[in-house]
């Protein structure tokens, strides 16, 4: 978000190089960034995996298929950049003398390409490898190096407060907090960036975001699809530790925020913090719980949750969950927060929705007809990245009939081709922008948050697939534009 005069030149070590996570969303982001785009010739890529069988070559041919999957055709550009830019080396069990032997390969591809030493560490591993890896990186002195040298670290950042206060311990024994990017993937997205600037450059909206204009706020992130290939996984953590604690309440923070002193990574994050911290204890009545049973989607039939290879039949695991919250300070105070998330929904959607109360004189009351509907602000992150305002006009004729219209746009029309959050965020990882990255009392804080939800969750309810969740989850939600007494 903050850009730099220049970006230095550096390799990228990724650790989990022959990966789904690599396969599907680093290695495209990082050809559309180096192929002809802003980091082109800044930056070398040593991938890192567990095949022994791996060489160069091999991984090149790896690559191109990975490039053809993503829609990137495999021509001759295509070829060249791999051989130019692709390097391989195994790391097989993860011993201490596997990391001396990816220190010697890293040094020797830096003198090959003439880089000066500056490296990314990106740990594309599974959560539980994070630790480990960060730890073996150290005691070989890759902590540290010729250059400036930055860790990236994916989600799920821990499973609860304290692992997630033991793992920011064991990665600050041999990096430093401004060594560390956290990423989480849905702070790359261009609607979320700007909604930073969308509230703080345009005084129409500066001055009503707060409690005497708007009545509540709703967040939502459903998906269409069931757990995929993610069950076994997904069976571990559930709606709450997977969206809720990570992406939703980045939403919250974001919207919610303090204007910062300054635009630039720490104030703005120290903004965020707080929020965290004025958030109200969590009542547990406020919370649903649901997950997705078996039944029919445009008439082909799916499996419940419990039928998911990989899920334990007795599963209590969320799929879905909503919840309200509170932030208690003088801007929001009183005002709820709707957090909904759900897979297996009835359509794939990402969504702020920010209600504002009925207007302060009702003028219309002699007119039966003369509904007046509260105005509403939608932030829409996927798909369509945009902003609508629904406002009230009259309806052209002689009675006095009100209908909701609305203003939008869409950054697709305007802009045309958005970056792929990945790409927007590994674009700040090389200019050492920390602004979009979750720092670790976030973490801490987040999580902090939802610990008591986490060890003690209240019943959980089953939902068909293609609908809204369970109906349960109309007490906690809020009405979007509902109607003002006349």
């Amino acid at each position: 978000m903050i850009q730099m005069t220049e970006i230095d030149r550096h390799l990228m070590i990724v650790l989990g190089g022959t990966g789904d996570l690599m396969r599907r969303k680093i290695l495209p982001a990082l050809h559309r960034l180096s192929d002809e785009g802003p980091l082109q010739g800044k930056f070398v890529i040593l991938a890192a995996g567990r095949r022994k069988t791996f060489d160069d070559e091999s991984y090149r041919e790896w690559s191109r298929d990975a490039l053809d999957d993503a829609g990137i055709t495999v021509e001759a550009e295509v070829s060249n950049w791999c051989e130019k830019c692709l390097h391989y080396q195994s790391v097989g069990d993860q011993e201490t003398e596997d990391f001396e032997r990816l220190m010697r390969r890293l040094e020797e591809v830096e003198e090959e390409h003439d880089l000066p030493g500056n490296r990314v560490f990106y740990l594309a591993t599974p959560p539980g490898a994070f630790i480990e890896t960060a730890e073996r990186l150290g005691e070989v002195g890759l902590d540290q190096g010729p250059g400036w040298t930055r860790i990236v670290v994916e989600k799920p950042f821990g499973h609860d407060f304290e692992s997630a206060r033991e793992l920011n311990r064991r990665i600050h024994a041999h990096f430093d907090e401004d060594q560390i990017y956290r990423i989480d993937h849905y702070l790359g997205k261009e609607t979320v960036q700007n909604l930073l600037t969308f509230r703080f450059a345009n005084t129409l909206f500066d001055s009503v975001w707060n409690r005497d204009r708007i009545s509540s706020v709703q967040i939502t992130v459903s998906e269409e699809i069931g757990v995929e290939e993610r069950a076994e996984f997904y069976d571990s953590v559930g709606a709450l530790r997977d969206m809720v604690q990570n992406h939703l309440t980045q939403l919250l923070t974001l919207t919610a925020m303090e204007p910062p002193a300054e635009f630039e990574a720490d104030p703005i994050r120290d903004e965020k913090v707080k929020v965290l911290r004025c958030l109200a204890p969590l009542d547990r009545n406020l919370l649903v719980r649901g997950q997705y049973v078996n039944g029919e989607i445009d008439g082909e039939k799916v499996p419940g949750y419990r039928e998911e290879e990989g899920v334990a039949s007795d599963s209590d695991t969320e799929t879905f969950a909503a919840l309200r919250v509170y932030v208690q300070n003088w801007r929001w105070q009183g005002v709820p927060f709707v957090l909904r998330t759900g897979k297996r929904m009835s359509s794939k959607l990402s969504q702020i929705v920010i209600n504002f109360r009925c207007p302060s004189l009702a003028i219309f009351q002699r007119h039966g007809e003369a509904t007046i509907n509260a105005n509403s602000l939608i932030l829409t992150l996927q798909p369509n990245e945009g902003f609508d305002i629904e406002f009230e006009v009259k309806r052209p004729g002689d009675a006095l009939r009100l209908e909701t219209e609305s203003l939008h746009f869409r950054y697709e029309e305007a802009f045309l081709e958005l970056p792929d959050a990945y790409e927007t965020l590994l674009m700040d990882i090389a200019e050492g922008d920390q602004t979009l990255f979750v720092r670790a009392d976030e973490v801490e804080e987040a999580w902090r948050t939802y610990t008591s939800m986490l060890e003690d969750p209240p019943l959980l309810y089953p939902y068909e697939p293609g609908t809204n969740g369970p109906g349960e989850a109309e007490r906690i939600l809020v009405p979007r534009g509902e109607a003002c007494p006349l």
